[in-house]
């Protein structure tokens, strides 16, 4: 199977970047949005297979961009994973309720970040969709 298209969104320029390397590194064809209306037409104009998604953003935070994509027909098989600083347990249960399907914690640590590229891949090319 090719790359998963792939969209990063983070307001912190440098993560975004280092992030985006580190995935296209390895086949994926990566976009990269800073705030989270840009995040929202990237998403609608390049039809992901996965978002990596910062929840602090300007303008529009994670937590609406999840919600506003989980409306979208074309969006249903997409895996939106948070990648935040935030780490309480009260921030993992509301991005879950937002329409998270999993929640890394800043900085993601790049290994775990790789598996769970390659099995969501894994699991497009088997005919899933959803990430468990």
């Amino acid at each position: 199977m090719e790359g998963l298209r792939v969209v990063v969104v983070d307001d912190n320029v440098d993560s975004a970047e280092a992030m985006s390397l580190l995935v296209r590194h390895y086949g994926h064809d990566v976009q990269v949005a800073h705030d989270g209306e840009h995040a929202l037409r990237v998403a609608e104009e390049h039809r992901p297979h996965v978002v990596l998604l910062d929840i602090g953003l300007p303008r529009v935070d994670g937590y609406e961009v999840a919600r506003r994509l989980r409306t979208q027909p074309w969006a249903a098989a997409m895996a939106i994973v948070a990648v935040s600083g935030w780490a309480r347990e009260s921030d993992r249960q509301r991005s879950l309720e937002a329409g998270f399907d999993r929640y890394l914690v800043k900085p993601a640590d790049p290994d775990e970040l790789l598996k769970l590229l390659a099995d969501i891949q894994r699991m497009l090319a088997d005919g899933g969709s959803s990430i468990d």
